[in-house]
């Protein structure tokens, strides 16, 4: 298999081991490995890029140790744009048009119900409590409420990863992105990544840390730039393309993003 195009993270772990990849135990038939240590995904038909991700010109067997001869020298490594104070303002004005144009344009899922002003179906439904104490949490401005409010959605919902946690690492993203000075923010990321390491399984925890981080899904960066340049129907087309991803895997983190910059994700 050729390498088409790799993260900088699933690069480096692959350099570091060789460029020997292993299944992981408890995800045989997924796409995900290990490599040195480190969750890489692995695929010819991946829906985004990612830093963990190494799409191949073919289909990669499952349940078996790959091995690439060859890696790119550099990997994709994104990071997000840096506000100043002016364009914070300016930023959330567009995430709200973007909330009120996306649910119009798209059915969503997950917690994406939310930003439509409805509730999720079970058992997302059960959480809706949880994901109000969060806003408000990130309404205060509070990273120390913050951190609370998350830990009963890490591990909590259906799919490859739970729904919370992608929204909570997505929450991390938005504030991240909007505040990028605060360091207080970056000390509950971290705190939250050691967390959700016992409360979720390894791969989701792995792309969690990627959330917090502010290093994730090509799409996810896309908003957060168009959402910056003011380039509204750039803004809906990304997140459209990262609503594609996973069964509600994209809707939930839209959710979370939403509550990380604005401090609310609904519709009311």
């Amino acid at each position: 298999m050729d390498v088409v195009h790799i993260g900088e993270r699933a690069r480096a772990a692959l350099a570091r081991s060789g460029g020997v990849a292993a299944p992981l135990p408890a995800f045989a038939d997924a796409p995900y490995l290990e490599a040195d240590g480190e969750v890489i995904w692995v695929g010819a038909r991946l829906p985004a890029r990612h830093p963990r991700a190494v799409i191949t010109s073919c289909a990669p067997p499952r349940g078996v140790t790959l091995r690439f001869a060859a890696l790119p020298a550099r990997g994709w490594s994104p990071r997000l744009p840096i506000l100043d104070e002016d364009a914070v303002a300016r930023v959330i004005d567009a995430a709200g048009a973007l909330r009120r144009a996306l649910v119009g344009a798209c059915a969503p899922r997950g917690f994406g119900m939310l930003l439509a002003g409805r509730a999720p179906g079970f058992p997302l439904d059960l959480a809706v409590p949880r994901v109000e104490a969060l806003g408000a949490a990130y309404r205060r401005e509070d990273p120390d409420a913050v951190f609370v409010a998350s830990l009963p959605l890490l591990g909590f919902g259906t799919g490859l990863t739970p729904s919370g946690d992608d929204l909570a690492g997505a929450a991390l993203f938005g504030r991240r992105f909007v505040s990028p000075r605060d360091l207080g923010w970056q000390d509950v990321a971290e705190r939250l990544s050691r967390e959700v390491a016992v409360r979720s399984h390894a791969v989701s925890a792995a792309l969690f840390a990627d959330l917090a981080r502010g290093q994730s899904f090509a799409p996810l960066h896309a908003v957060a730039e168009a959402l910056l340049r003011g380039e509204h129907d750039a803004a809906l087309l990304a997140a459209r393309t990262l609503a594609a991803v996973g069964h509600s895997s994209g809707w939930d983190m839209l959710a979370g993003l939403m509550i990380g910059v604005t401090g609310r994700c609904t519709g009311r």
